[in-house]
């Protein structure tokens, strides 16, 4: 069984998907764009169905920027894409990543699995911190995390981790990145490979939803601490997924 791969990719952004589909190419994948979304060009509707000002200044130490409102908006349309096939998990990349030798024979791994897991993440630290692991190809292993890493670069979502994150996280108050280390709130299900199977281009250096962030204020400075303490005690105090079978 192959899992369906798709990218989010702005259509201006040509350099992106030619250097990714020359990697897909090169390991003889298939990978299908998906068109990211531009928040600026969505409805007002559109605009409150999807975030809330309300929830981020609940959940998050400052406003979100327009482009990390489209970033978690194109992950969703991933989701709903997901959900509206009949395909059991799909691969969402963005189109920043470099495809690393072992991308496939992880992602062929990844298919093979029974139930039990929302999210399988192919990027992370460097070095991860550990809680359990086991084999999941000759070179790679399925992890459990201590702490999830923040990074959306690239990961395999099932079926029900699409449901379980539509129905939770629409409308949105933080980026999708910290929305997801925050598993403990919705229960969801995340692992990781280890050694990452995806490394990041060059091109991530200089984002193409954003500019420069702007430099938090005092106040901000000390919402983002007690964030951290949020997260913090939900790791300690929730009972973390058991790694999947095959």
């Amino acid at each position: 069984m192959e899992l369906p791969i798709f990218f989010i990719n702005l259509d201006r952004d040509t350099e992106r998907r030619e250097l990714l589909q020359q990697q897909f190419k090169a390991l003889s994948l298939q990978g299908r764009r998906l068109d990211a979304v531009w928040w600026a060009n969505l409805s007002e509707e559109e605009q409150a169905r999807w975030y809330s000002p309300a929830l981020n200044a609940k959940q998050y130490y400052k406003p979100l920027v327009n482009g990390e409102k489209g970033c978690y908006a194109s992950h969703i349309k991933a989701w709903q894409q997901l959900l509206e096939s009949d395909a059991p998990a799909m691969v969402v990349l963005e189109d920043d990543v470099q495809l690393l030798t072992d991308f496939g024979a992880a992602i062929q791994a990844i298919a093979q699995l029974g139930q039990g897991w929302d999210m399988i993440k192919l990027i992370g630290r460097p070095k991860e911190k550990i809680k359990a692991e086991r084999q999941l190809t000759p070179t790679h292993r399925l992890i459990q995390y201590q702490r999830v890493p923040s990074s959306t670069a690239g990961y395999v979502i099932s079926r029900a981790g699409a449901q379980k994150l539509l129905s939770s996280r629409v409308p949105f108050g933080r980026p999708v990145d910290v929305d997801i280390r925050f598993w403990f709130e919705n229960g969801l299900q995340v692992f990781g490979v280890y050694p990452s199977v995806l490394g990041l281009d060059e091109l991530s250096e200089v984002s193409s939803i954003w500019a420069q962030r702007e430099r938090t204020s005092a106040t901000q400075r000390v919402r983002k601490l007690w964030m951290k303490v949020q997260l913090f005690t939900g790791n300690v105090m929730s009972r973390s997924p058991k790694l999947p079978k095959h």
